[in-house]
Order: C-alpha cells, then sequence, then structure tokens
C-alpha cells in the first residue's frame, strides 16, 4: 500500500486553504492527463491553460482531492477540494512545507549543460542507500521545484533536485525553497546568453544556488574557465566547504585515466583521497566529468562512494536526451542517437564528440542531423558558423540542417559533408528519411523549439514491422 504523503489538515496548515471534506493523498499532481489514483491535483493557471477546467477529469481519474482557487461550474458541492486564494502560491507553500518537514541530505544540481543526467545518476546512485527522493524529468523551474519537493515523503533519506534558469535572479528563490546541503554545478557555457550581457554573467546567476545554503558543500568544476569566479560565489556562510572535480591535478576528485568504448568508459580517478575504479555505462568525455561532480556529492553527503561508483555502470538516458534506438529496415538495420531535447554549442560540441567516437558498419556513415540552437542573442550566427569546424574536427561524413541560424553553418560545411537543407524540420526529416542507410548512425539535435523530436519520430517510423527491435541507450548532453 502506497504511504500517504499529504492529508487535509496538513495541506490546509501549509497553504491555508479550506477544505470540509476529509481525504489523504499519496502523490501530487499538476496534469490531469497523466494524474494517479491518490493524488493531490492542483490546478494551475498558464498562458494557455488553466487547471480548473480539468478539475472533474482529475477527481474521475482517481484524484483524492483537487486544489483550487474558484470553483469550476459543474463541480458537486460534495468533491473533495481545498480552496485557496491562488493555486500557485499554495503550490509553493507546499513544497515549502514539505522541505521544511524533512531530515534529508538535500543536493542540488544546476549548470548550463548536464543538470538532468547528474541528477538522475545521483538519484540511481543513492536510492540503492536510503530512500531517495528526486526531480521527475527536468522539473527545474519555478513550478517543477516546489512540484518536486511537495512529492517528497517526510521520510525519506535524500533528496536530489534539479534547478534551472533562463535569467538572472531565478535561481535564487528556488535554492531558498529547496535549502541544499550540497549544491552542484556542472558547468558554466553560453546558454540563454540571449538573456545576459556575458558568460560571466551566467556564472554568476548559477552561483544563486549557494544562496539557500546553510554551511553546506559546493561542488564546482575545477577545468572551467569559471571556477575561480564561482568558488568565489561559493563563500560564507553560506557554504562551508568547496569540493572540485574535472582532470586538473587540484581537483578533489579527479580523472586520472579514461578509456572510452562505443557504450561507455572504463574510469579510473580519485575521488575525495580514495582512488577508485569504475564502468561508467555511457560514452562521451562530457559525462565523465559529470560523473565525477556526482562522486563528489556523494562523498559530501557522506554515502558509499564505491556503492555509487557501481551504479554508474546501470545508467541510461531519457528520451531526446542522447537515447539510441536500432530501426530495422529491408537491407539492415540504422541507428539513431535521439538529442532532440535541447541544444547549446557546449551541448553540440559533446553530441558530435559522441557520434565521433561511433563506428559505423562499413561504407556506413555518421551522420548528424542539425536544428538551430536557440537563445544565444546577437552572437547566434557566430555560434553556428563554428560548428562547422566541430563537425569536420570529428569527422562527421554527412551534415543534414535546418533553420535560419543553421543555415549559416551548413554554407560553411564541406561540400562533400552537406547532405541536405530544409526551412522546416519535418521538411527535413522527409530528405534525411530517403537519404539513410543500413548501417549508418544518425544523431538528431537541436533545441526543442526547433522541432527534431519530429524527425526522430519520422527516421522511427521507417522501423521494418516484422522484426521490431530496440538497442541499448546512450546518454545525451543537452
Amino acid at each position: 500500500m502506497t504511504a500517504t504523503l499529504w492529508t487535509r489538515d496538513t495541506v490546509c496548515e501549509a497553504t491555508g486553504g479550506k477544505s470540509d471534506i476529509n481525504w489523504s493523498a499519496t502523490g501530487v499532481s499538476i496534469d490531469s492527463r497523466t494524474i494517479e489514483k491518490g493524488d493531490l491535483f492542483i490546478a494551475l493557471k498558464g498562458p494557455h491553460i488553466d487547471g480548473h477546467d480539468h478539475v472533474i477529469q482529475a477527481l474521475a481519474a482517481g484524484a483524492a482531492a483537487a486544489l483550487i482557487d474558484h470553483r469550476p461550474e459543474e463541480l458537486t458541492d460534495d468533491a473533495p477540494v481545498v480552496q485557496v486564494v491562488d493555486t500557485m502560491t499554495a503550490l509553493n507553500d507546499l513544497g515549502k512545507a514539505g522541505r521544511e518537514r524533512s531530515n534529508a541530505k538535500i543536493i542540488a544540481v544546476t549548470g548550463s549543460v548536464g543538470k538532468t543526467g547528474t541528477k538522475d545518476a545521483l538519484r540511481n546512485a543513492l536510492t540503492l542507500q536510503g530512500k531517495t527522493s528526486a526531480s521527475a524529468h527536468s522539473y527545474n523551474n519555478h513550478w517543477g521545484v516546489p512540484l518536486s519537493l511537495a512529492r517528497m515523503p517526510s521520510d525519506s533519506d535524500y533528496g536530489v533536485f534539479e534547478i534551472g534558469m533562463n535569467h538572472a535572479g531565478e535561481i535564487t528563490p528556488l535554492s531558498k525553497m529547496v535549502r541544499p546541503d550540497v549544491a552542484v554545478i556542472t558547468t558554466v557555457e553560453p546558454a540563454h546568453i540571449e538573456f545576459f550581457d556575458s558568460i560571466e554573467a551566467i556564472a554568476d546567476a548559477k552561483a544563486e544556488i549557494f544562496a539557500g545554503m546553510n554551511g553546506g558543500t559546493a561542488i564546482l568544476n575545477r577545468d572551467n574557465p569559471l571556477y575561480v569566479r564561482l568558488a568565489k560565489g561559493a563563500r560564507s556562510p553560506n557554504v562551508s566547504r568547496t569540493l572540485s572535480f574535472g582532470e586538473n591535478p587540484e581537483a578533489d576528485a579527479r580523472l586520472i585515466t579514461r578509456v572510452a568504448d562505443s557504450s561507455g568508459n572504463n574510469v579510473e580517478a580519485v575521488i575525495c583521497g580514495r582512488r577508485i575504479g569504475y564502468r561508467l555505462g555511457l560514452p562521451g568525455q562530457h559525462l565523465v566529468q559529470n560523473s565525477l561532480a556526482v562522486l563528489a556529492a556523494i562523498c559530501a553527503v557522506k554515502a558509499d562512494v564505491a556503492a555509487a561508483a557501481k551504479a554508474l555502470s546501470e545508467l541510461t538516458p531519457i528520451a531526446g536526451r542522447g537515447a539510441r534506438r536500432i530501426i530495422d529496415v529491408s537491407d539492415g538495420s540504422f541507428t539513431i542517437i535521439d538529442e532532440s531535447y535541447n541544444a547549446n554549442p557546449a551541448s553540440m560540441r559533446a553530441a558530435m564528440e559522441t557520434l565521433a567516437a561511433m563506428r559505423p558498419e562499413p561504407c556506413a556513415r555518421r551522420i548528424a542531423v542539425l536544428g538551430d540552437m536557440r537563445e544565444l542573442g546577437t552572437n547566434s550566427r557566430d555560434y553556428h558558423i563554428a560548428l562547422a569546424d566541430t563537425l569536420v574536427k570529428n569527422g562527421i561524413d554527412k551534415v543534414f540542417a535546418c533553420g535560419e541560424q543553421m543555415s549559416a553553418m551548413f554554407e560553411n560545411l564541406p561540400n562533400e559533408m552537406r547532405g541536405g537543407f530544409s526551412d522546416s524540420s519535418e521538411e527535413l526529416g522527409k530528405t534525411v528519411a530517403t537519404r539513410v542507410k543500413a548501417g549508418d548512425i544518425v544523431t538528431v539535435k537541436g533545441s526543442l523549439a526547433s522541432g527534431m523530436k519530429t524527425i526522430v519520430d519520422q527516421l522511427s517510423a521507417l522501423q521494418t514491422k516484422a522484426c521490431p527491435k530496440s538497442g541499448a541507450a546512450l546518454n545525451g548532453a543537452a
């Protein structure tokens, strides 16, 4: 039986709401489409959708109660609801209450690249060592963080929360809500730089993650050029200790050797003074770096580093962030690496380095299918053009691209690398579907708004119905 997460009385106490009917909830949801029996449904209002329009649907699907700020029409008088002044404020209050009642060791993760993968790796490692609660998916914004906190059972031993931002000032209130014991900044790169004056300003915004700490540990990338700036931001009284990771000789979690293959890395490292070898079941140098951050954080919460290292061999990615699928066609099969969820210059480089390490079948090709990187500001064209050198350097055989910014990159490629260009992802997908052949390895990557998932779906539709088959997954870089 699933344990009770919230009761009527605890929700009313946390939110100042009123409820005339007794109930208890085993979960919290803001999406009526994925509601589970026993969830408390919180009817949030967005720019296009009002959750109040779906309260009746949520209750019919098994929600224990609904948290509302006005009664929807046709809602019966005996419906289990909590009436509040504003549902978004109530969600924040519920998240704060969830954190307040917990004695768990809390780790918060931010960074320009690798937040979700690092958070998932920490969750997997800590689950073997105690009751662990973590953000689902990429729930790292103004509603995702309080929702994740509200979902944390009060008896959790560990909590792992992802915190993201597009603008300065966004992380501070979220950090103060999470109040982490350990804060990880994976790296600082020019992601979302459209909204910042400089990459130094991005670093300062990431350093806001320390705002909610009270004498905890900061985990920083020693190889990043902005390490010193971040370390200065991690100061007392918020941060009492800083641990670093990377290849730098002075890093506390230091890479010694890395032997890569198509499905992962064999790693030897020194973690907080202890030499350890482990298998990382994911390809890519950037993921080795993130694994060092994971083990440093494990050390900081005094969990078992050796057990956590062993868990790294079992990591698999999520859709859109490097999941690999083998598509059977009439004369063989080809491989899709789905990186369609997000993209910035750093994650593009990492994805192309990962593709370069893959080994296509004889006479087959490494193919990159790329969409625009968004939110790069006035220098966006330059960032896209620079990607052409990355593609050449990594020996990518054919490049297909779409989008206004990617056109500049495509024009700077050698003629023999140009596979095709289209204005839209849908049209580009049709082209790629006719050009891909057995043995090829195809990486599809772009910012979410570029619509590259459309191309993943189009290529997946080539699967021969007679012999469906999926390959082991690879992790993404976005």
